[in-house]
């Protein structure tokens, strides 16, 4: 199957998005895999498999690639005479904006290339994460209280508290804060990535759990990934482990991966068809709460899969275009007869 990875965006995630890039062009071994960067001009450069290296990236190399233009069907290059066209199933890899917003999914809707990545309506649930929150409790899955707040006017009663931007991943600008003056330090600092805010109680000793999955004829889980961390997985610390290849697994109960397993098929319903993602999940005295949804999980969480070529090949043979609609005139032409003309 040939498939592209696209990649890069126009993000605060962009360099983990490069990362992520790298590491799925050693993990996929099945397919022929193309590689198309986005810039931060939002150009389309198609990528050497040769040339997947950071600094190829970072040293601006890539801009002597050859430039490609979107076009039906797929992407395209200008040749000396005439054009040659790059097509396969895109594999959206733009992690935060462009490639969790909806951008990316609607631009592969409209230009009729399939696409592994949330669409339109299960990007914006996904990428504002009082959207998600707000969705989770209408399905029946239970969410941690919360304060969205879009300025400093709003105090806690009570510390700790975790201060979060509501449309950044991988703990860009999430802060910690356990007094009213590392309150005020976080609250200045969530601001400056996005306008809104969520603040949410910090329950010390927690238990978190990772699950991605897809749905093809029948949903596919990957294992459970119980995080260890002390207090937050830092931007530094999720940079670092994008590039890994090994889950941190352990055992679980059966019952409690039946209930991350049934919360999970929740959220992904019919919205998130077409993806492959991960749910991040809370459990608190045996209740299973949603943290958050990662819609293109960094390397799309390949390591929780025993054969991710399989899942990933299950995904892209399901994936289908809109179902066309037969515009035929016949109301303009009702009333052009009715006019006489």
């Amino acid at each position: 199957m040939d498939m592209i990875i696209l990649f890069g965006g126009s993000s605060y995630e962009h360099e983990i998005s490069i990362v992520s890039a790298i590491t799925l062009k050693d993990k996929i071994k099945k397919h022929n895999l193309k590689f198309i960067f986005v810039d931060k001009e939002r150009e389309f450069y198609l990528i050497d498999k040769d040339n997947m290296k950071s600094k190829y990236f970072s040293t601006f190399e890539y801009k002597k690639a050859k430039k490609l233009n979107l076009v039906k069907n797929g992407f395209e290059y200008k040749k000396l005479f005439g054009s040659e066209k790059i097509s396969g199933v895109v594999l959206n890899l733009i992690h935060g904006r462009d490639g969790e917003d909806g951008k990316i999914a609607g631009m592969m809707q409209f230009f009729g290339i399939k696409a592994i990545t949330p669409n339109i309506e299960a990007s914006v649930l996904s990428y504002n994460k009082l959207y998600t929150k707000m969705y989770a409790k209408e399905i029946g899955v239970k969410v941690l209280d919360y304060k969205y707040i879009t300025d400093d006017s709003y105090i806690p009663e009570t510390f700790p508290v975790i201060i979060k931007p509501v449309r950044l991943g991988s703990s860009i600008g999430v802060t910690i804060a356990k007094n009213i003056e590392e309150y005020k330090y976080g609250l200045d600092v969530a601001f400056e990535f996005d306008s809104g805010v969520i603040i949410e109680e910090f329950k010390e000793g927690i238990n978190e759990y990772n699950l991605a999955g897809s749905k093809a004829e029948e949903f596919i889980f990957s294992k459970v990934e119980k995080v260890k961390k002390d207090d937050f997985l830092s931007y530094e610390d999720k940079y670092l482990d994008f590039s890994r290849k090994e889950a941190k697994t352990e055992e679980v109960s059966k019952e409690l991966e039946e209930k991350l397993k049934e919360n999970f098929k929740k959220i992904y319903n019919t919205i998130f068809e077409g993806s492959l993602i991960r749910c991040d999940f809370f459990e608190i005295d045996g209740e299973i709460y949603l943290n958050e949804i990662n819609p293109i999980p960094g390397s799309m969480a390949n390591y929780l899969f025993e054969d991710f070529d399989e899942v990933i090949e299950k995904v892209a043979n399901s994936l289908k275009f809109e179902k066309n609609i037969d515009i035929d005139y016949s109301y303009i032409n009702k009333i052009q007869m009715a006019k006489g003309k």
